[in-house]
């Protein structure tokens, strides 16, 4: 039976959608939406191009994560666990679907019984530069996967 289900969401149409699937889907299950900072995002180079770059950077990407996962949750007329997490989406997803924490903050979090999460359906060279997060985490996930689309 699944019980607790993550659900990646990124600010996208189609994130909140899967969202709103998985809270129709299932409805006794615990959801917890969960949005990943990517460094790689950061357009403040190696050096951080000034005194308090990375800093800066940081604190509007966490409040723009903040915003995302309001946004998403609103969407949904029940109780939504939020997280905010950094580091490489595909990777972060499977750690945190795994019940690891990569920031160390809660060192008996529990594993998921199952992920969802969009495609946003690139094609072509964008999928190749920029590979695909949910082609990532349906090849390496442990758990179960939806891919909404």
């Amino acid at each position: 039976m699944t019980e607790r289900i993550l659900v990646a969401v990124d600010g996208s149409e189609e994130a909140a959608e899967a969202l709103q699937f998985a809270a129709e889907e299932w409805p006794d299950a615990h959801l917890t939406a969960l949005h990943v900072i990517n460094p790689a995002d950061s357009t403040t180079g190696a050096d951080g191009g000034f005194p308090g770059a990375v800093d800066q950077w940081y604190e509007s990407a966490r409040k723009r994560g903040e915003r995302i996962l309001a946004d998403a949750t609103d969407r949904v007329d029940r109780e939504v666990e939020t997280r905010l997490e950094v580091g490489r989406p595909t990777a972060t997803i499977l750690d945190v679907a795994g019940g690891e924490n990569p920031i160390g903050e809660d060192e008996d979090a529990e594993p998921f019984d199952h992920v969802v999460l969009a495609s946003r359906g690139r094609t072509g060279l964008s999928r190749v530069l920029l590979g695909s997060v949910a082609e990532g985490v349906v090849r390496r996930a442990e758990v179960p996967v939806t891919v909404v689309r």
